[in-house]
């Protein structure tokens, strides 16, 4: 295959996995490539060592040395301030033999340039929890909400199962109530409440959620339609003007209900929509965006 001008790589360096691929300036993928856990925030230093992995392997037999630009999407890009974090990725980009500046952004960053060519706007993420940002190039503008299931994440997976799991507590009798219970093996509504003091994975209870709402369940619509609701107030809570959004996420980017309800008062307001595809995708389009810099700081050192 040839090879249309720069190469460029981009990460997703996410909790459970790391993925990363190489594009040239065409937008060609060239080479993917799979590894362990990259999140620093979770992870520390060892993080780095899965996101040069999942990059080597998507390298293959290319120069490292043609790399023009890199982009690295992660969550809680605030580790890379721990100087021990920020040197243990300059140490896999020097041992990796990139030569050019490698950039590393918010996952909610990566997301939105997944999601269309536009080079700013909103995106919303609701999957296990809910975030929504407003981009700006490589920059997050203002985030809402992401605050995690006890404080937020309001219209989240996790929360559509805690609601779920606090209506079936209260009436035990209903049709959502009797599928939330055989989710959690309860005979009564005390082991109901014995298996919810053990936190398990609200979360789970989502796609059952989503299902019931699709089937007509009355309790599973109302909670759905929350839901929407509830994301479409955090995105309005950026204030920010008219502007494209990029919807991604497991609830988001599925055709579950929650992302119907979402729609549709997009589509009302005549807002531009777009939906998140592959992350390290997003992340190769950022690095292209920006080639015509990534060589000024040689040694691929991590911006500070």
């Amino acid at each position: 295959m040839a090879v249309v001008g720069p190469v460029v790589v981009g990460v997703d360096a996410g909790g459970t996995a790391s993925r990363a691929v190489v594009t040239d300036a065409a937008g060609v993928v060239l080479g993917r490539g799979t590894a362990g856990p990259g999140n620093p925030s979770a992870g520390g230093p060892p993080a780095a060592r899965a996101v040069g992995s999942a990059l080597r392997s998507a390298l293959g037999s290319l120069d490292p040395a043609s790399v023009a630009a890199g982009v690295v999407g992660v969550a809680g890009v605030s580790a890379l301030a721990d100087p021990a974090v920020a040197a243990a990725f300059a140490a896999e980009w020097r041992s990796l033999g990139l030569r050019c500046d490698m950039a590393v952004v918010g996952d909610a960053v990566t997301a939105f340039a997944a999601g269309g060519a536009w080079p700013s706007g909103a995106v919303l993420i609701a999957g296990t929890g809910a975030v929504a940002a407003l981009v700006d190039g490589l920059e997050i503008a203002r985030v809402a909400d992401g605050l995690g299931w006890l404080l937020g994440d309001e219209g989240s997976g996790l929360w559509l199962g805690l609601q779920a799991t606090r209506l079936a507590a209260r009436r035990w009798s209903a049709p959502l109530a009797r599928a939330v219970a055989a989710h959690a093996g309860a005979a009564t509504p005390d082991d109901l409440v014995h298996w919810a003091g053990a936190l398990p994975p609200f979360g789970a209870l989502a796609p059952l959620v989503c299902e019931l709402a699709d089937a007509g369940d009355p309790d599973a619509a109302a909670i759905v339609a929350d839901a929407a609701s509830r994301l479409v107030a955090t995105l309005d809570s950026l204030a920010a003007p008219a502007t494209p959004v990029v919807l991604a996420g497991g609830l988001l980017v599925a055709g579950t209900p929650v992302r119907r309800g979402v729609l549709a008062t997009l589509e009302a307001r005549g807002t531009p929509v777009g939906t998140a595809g592959d992350p390290a995708l997003g992340a190769a389009r950022l690095a292209s965006a920006r080639r015509p810099v990534a060589r000024s700081r040689p040694g691929g050192v991590p911006p500070g």
